[in-house]
């Protein structure tokens, strides 16, 4: 049986930054909280609640004076909230996404509607429809996009950076073709991360070539989702989040396994997968 990692897996430049902050924060201060989870990694934030890094959900939840944002990022409401409390803010939102809140933020001030490609749930969405003010629309079908009834349009889009790169393509080509009559400007930004596409092409070169899939990440993690959906196309493939969740049954008839993973698995995590499939 052949055993191939993915080119490009695992934790990217944003959470290793992310990460490394938080940790020399932990040592500085001894105890600080994240509003949210750092990522969307259950084993991330086991690790990280060990160095003294604690979650919140909510603001009102603070109970010390420092407070980290997560990659994800958040409103401007929120930064400014946290000020008025006095509460120190240790700001480790990628710097990917901070990109891709300066635009939200610019086309808003130029009077766009903002119409932002991803997951309305998702926190790094709702931290955009913050930058963007009372522009900001959040969709993944164009269908479910209501405009004010004042003409023309000036549209503005981007994205979810972990968004599929052809799903941003072909919503801008039915968006074009929906309200560019009416738009007396369009403007097409692409704020998707370039890390999470690489993960994505080398993740389907793997899958082309495996009789199995192996996808480690956060079930509640976007890219990671992602990554099996892409995969599942191509190949027989399975999204776990710790190594253990594994069935011998998988490998049945398989020669040649595929491992790829999501952008905030740790390296640790992937190892004990590698480690359980070579023992077997």
């Amino acid at each position: 049986m052949e055993i191939e990692k993915a080119r490009g897996l695992g934790l990217c430049f944003g959470i290793r930054r992310a990460v490394k902050l938080l940790k020399d924060a932990g040592n500085k201060y001894g105890e600080i909280e994240t509003l949210g989870p750092i990522a969307h990694n259950q084993q991330l934030v086991e690790e990280l609640t060990k160095a003294g890094v604690k979650p919140v959900n909510h603001l009102d939840q603070v109970q010390g004076k420092i407070l980290a944002i997560t990659t994800h990022g958040v409103s401007p409401v929120v930064l400014s909230e946290a000020k008025a409390r006095q509460i120190h803010v240790i700001d480790t939102t990628c710097p990917i996404v901070r990109k891709a809140q300066n635009v939200a933020k610019e086309l808003a001030e130029s009077d766009f509607n903002v119409i932002i490609f991803g997951e309305p749930e998702h926190s790094e969405v709702k931290g955009l429809l913050g930058w963007a003010g009372r522009k900001g629309i959040v969709a993944l079908d164009v269908k479910q996009i209501n405009l004010p009834e004042k003409l023309p349009y000036r549209l503005g889009l981007i994205s979810q950076t972990t968004q599929n790169k052809s799903a941003f393509i072909e919503f801008a080509k039915q968006l074009v073709l929906t309200f560019g009559s009416k738009a007396k400007e369009l403007r097409i930004v692409s704020t998707l991360c370039q890390a999470v596409q690489e993960r994505q092409e080398a993740a389907l070169r793997l899958a082309k070539s495996s009789q199995l899939m192996i996808v480690m990440g956060g079930y509640n993690s976007a890219n990671s989702k992602r990554l099996a959906e892409a995969c599942s196309s191509l190949a027989e493939t399975y999204l776990i989040e710790r190594a253990d969740e594994m069935h011998d049954s998988w490998l049945e008839g398989k020669c040649h396994i595929g491992i790829t993973a999501g952008a905030s698995t740790p390296d640790k995590t992937i190892e004990e997968l590698v480690a359980k499939l070579k023992r077997l």
